[in-house]
């Protein structure tokens, strides 16, 4: 009977924990549900071409991807972009390759790796990681744009052209896009943007 009992007692304290985990997950769910709200808002005001104050918000949405939920995934992308910043491209390859196999769903560290690959004239690998950065996340627009500069760097003009246009579909004011459409398009098609 003893043995019955305790088994019991196992059985309703885990349903009890699964309840209380209940809410949580429903919290959880909420909040990102929000986060992806908040995120396609400032997508879709940074989509207009007429706002004035586009740096602000950009760096609020690239703060928003930076954030992937998990301290030990911040921190190995943190350690990434800080090895990136020194010119240490073989260790943040490795800090970056540690962080999409802790966290693959997490597009921002496939764009950093993507930059840190390019920086390293890897451009295969680079590819790769844009790929994947735009399967979890299609609104990425630097990794639209690191997409067009590898492929211009390919000299696949065409291609380089169309990517250039997508990222400047999601974001009409980077300089350096509009630059690049301007040159494409004046060697492709003969015409200015």
């Amino acid at each position: 009977m003893g043995k019955a009992m305790r088994r019991l007692n196992h059985i309703v304290a885990a349903g009890v924990l699964a309840s209380l985990a209940l809410p949580l997950s429903a919290s959880d769910a909420q909040i990102a549900n929000e986060r992806e709200a908040e995120l396609g808002a400032m997508l879709q005001e940074l989509a207009d071409p007429d706002l004035e104050r586009w740096q602000r918000l950009e760096r609020r949405i690239v703060r928003a991807w930076s954030q992937s939920g998990s301290a030990s995934a911040d921190l190995l992308l943190q350690r990434g972009r800080e090895a990136l910043r020194t010119g240490d491209t073989r260790a943040a390859i490795e800090h970056l390759t540690a962080l999409v196999d802790h966290a693959p769903d997490f597009a921002e560290g496939y764009n950093t790796r993507a930059t840190a690959f390019f920086m390293a004239n890897q451009y295969g690998p680079a590819m790769a990681d844009i790929q994947q950065t735009l399967a979890l996340n299609p609104d990425h627009f630097g990794a639209l744009s690191g997409m067009g500069i590898i492929l211009e760097e390919l000299e696949m003009s065409d291609a380089a052209l169309e990517a250039y246009r997508a990222a400047n579909a999601i974001h009409p004011h980077r300089p350096d896009i509009l630059r690049a459409l301007e040159r494409l398009e004046l060697s492709l098609e003969g015409r200015p943007l």
